[in-house]
């Protein structure tokens, strides 16, 4: 089989899943063809409708999750803008807080900008292949210890870190804990209450398998007040006062929902709760065995991170010895249709952990739709490239 003449692969699920289940598109279209009002805002039928099915999905994301209250629920656009509103609504002058060396930049560049209005964090080593021990934290801990926030897997590696484990030490400490889950929401299970988990962020175009611009957070009762909104505005609510809703979820919701994307991430909770989680991951993880049993009897490959897909999200990066990782990623576009991510995937902190800053790496991440032969295609590309490069 001549692979070069193979169509389009997509591995760069980590980015944003593709494609989207059909009934994600259908939703959206219907939407804008039937519905189009916004909610909070329309004392008609259309606006009932759209205000039902905003409620159906906070309803399937709290059970997702196990939230204690859909209302507590909270949409934005990302979770870039979520973390953004949970860390500088949450922290003060003074608080200190705990992160992990595999932190995305999502995370890293918020608590760096907020190092100017005098908060402080550490961060905690994780290993060469981006495990984290829960026995390091307590040596960080400080009086002024707040919050601890990590990742559930890196997206350079995949590597999951012990987020109970974490959680449980963050209930014995009287910390808050939160969690920026955007490698795993939908595909790995989250149990907010087992898992001690006070705050979590999450994305609805990844393993969600909803349409980019939607995402939020979801936060326990006890969160509420201590977290100073960081939008306000028009809520639809109280719109004889001018100041800010107290009341969930309107207190973090200001401006227009993001409404055809909610329709379509209710279609693809719908879709992932039939199709069942379990069995797509099964799925995924079983594509990144095949690639690093491939990969790894390639000469000059490096795969990066643990060395099966034990304790992986479907996520593989790797180096070609000697070759740039761009040049490498280049050839599988052009000349075999394989899409990739190469660079340093806006996470220094975990590369300078891995070990790969600042070559960075090309990452393979694999999605619900991808095949084992599309797998074996990637190997035998990058078996040529190595010959060649």
């Amino acid at each position: 089989m001549d692979i070069s003449k193979e169509t389009k692969i997509y591995f760069d699920q980590s980015a944003t899943s593709f494609p989207k289940p059909p009934q994600v598109i259908d939703a959206m279209v219907d939407y804008m063809k039937h519905v189009g009002c916004n909610v909070n805002r329309g004392s008609y039928s259309s606006a009932y409708l759209a205000e039902d099915v905003v409620y159906d999905t906070r309803e399937a994301l709290t059970r997702l999750f196990h939230g204690d209250d859909c209302k507590n629920t909270v949409f934005t656009v990302n979770i870039t803008e979520s973390l953004n509103m949970i860390l500088k609504g949450l922290l003060k002058p003074g608080d200190h807080v705990l992160v992990s060396s595999m932190e995305h930049n999502a995370v890293m560049r918020p608590l760096n900008q907020l190092t100017g209005q005098g908060i402080t964090f550490d961060r905690i080593p994780c290993d060469k292949n981006g495990c984290l021990d829960p026995i390091r934290l307590t040596g960080f801990l400080k009086p002024n210890t707040r919050a601890v926030i990590t990742t559930h897997a890196s997206n350079v590696c995949g590597t999951l870190l012990p987020i109970e484990t974490i959680g449980q030490f963050c209930r014995e400490h009287g910390l808050i804990y939160i969690v920026d889950s955007a490698q795993t929401a939908g595909l790995f299970p989250i149990d907010m209450e087992r898992m001690h988990i006070d705050i979590l962020a999450f994305t609805g175009h990844k393993s969600l398998l909803g349409p980019q611009g939607t995402g939020g957070f979801l936060m326990k009762e006890p969160m509420i007040p201590l977290l100073e909104p960081l939008i306000t505005g028009g809520t639809g609510s109280l719109s004889h006062t001018e100041t800010t809703p107290d009341f969930m979820p309107d207190r973090f919701e200001a401006g227009t929902l993001n409404l055809p994307g909610i329709y379509g991430l209710h279609a693809a909770l719908v879709w992932l709760e039939q199709t069942g989680m379990d069995r797509i991951r099964r799925h995924e993880l079983e594509l990144t065995q095949i690639f690093l049993d491939g990969v790894r009897q390639i000469p000059r490959i490096k795969v990066i991170g643990l060395p099966t897909s034990c304790g992986r999200a479907p996520v593989v990066s790797i180096q070609i010895e000697g070759a740039d990782p761009a040049q490498a990623a280049f050839l599988l576009d052009q000349d075999y249709h394989i899409q990739t991510r190469v660079g340093l995937h806006c996470a220094p902190s975990a590369h300078k952990t891995l070990g790969t800053y600042p070559t960075g790496t090309i990452r393979f991440s694999f999605g619900h739709k991808n095949t084992r032969t599309e797998v074996e295609t990637a190997i035998r590309a990058l078996e040529v490239i190595c010959h060649g490069i």
